[in-house]
């Protein structure tokens, strides 16, 4: 079931809204405003209950030099077996390290196992990107 609703944009804005739009490569406003209100609403931490379902995109940057940083990310990552889909790692330089961790649980649980990751020392960059579940199902 659809459902319409009429905004209003002062003009500069509606101009930047279709110039995103079309770079984009949305082939109407429409589509570029579900899309936006999708992320915004998966974005916003207080969006969903704590044991919603949802997929978790967790990047992070950090020194393997860091003294036992990589047997902890290990040791944290494989205490949350559970929640982990999949691990990509790449060696960006001689010092630093990207990992790309795709996650699966409830919100919270995905929120916690991200914050102690990227709080630990040594983590020099980190984001949690999540998309509850009953957003990806019914599109």
């Amino acid at each position: 079931m659809t459902e319409r609703f009429t905004v209003s944009l002062d003009k500069g804005l509606a101009e930047a809204f279709d110039a995103y739009r079309k770079r984009r490569g949305y082939s109407s406003r429409s589509e570029a405003v579900r899309d936006l209100l999708r992320q915004l609403l998966a974005s916003t931490p207080d969006s969903g209950a704590d044991d919603e379902p949802c997929l978790g995109v967790l990047t992070y940057v950090y020194d393997h030099h860091a003294w036992g940083l990589g047997q902890r990310l290990i040791a944290d990552h494989h205490s949350h077996f559970h929640l982990g889909i999949a691990t990509l790692h790449v060696h960006l330089d001689h010092d630093n390290c990207l990992e790309t961790v795709v996650l699966r649980g409830p919100r919270a649980q995905l929120q916690a196992f991200a914050e102690e990751t990227m709080t630990r020392r040594g983590v020099r960059h980190g984001h949690l990107e999540v998309v509850p579940l009953a957003l990806v199902q019914t599109g």
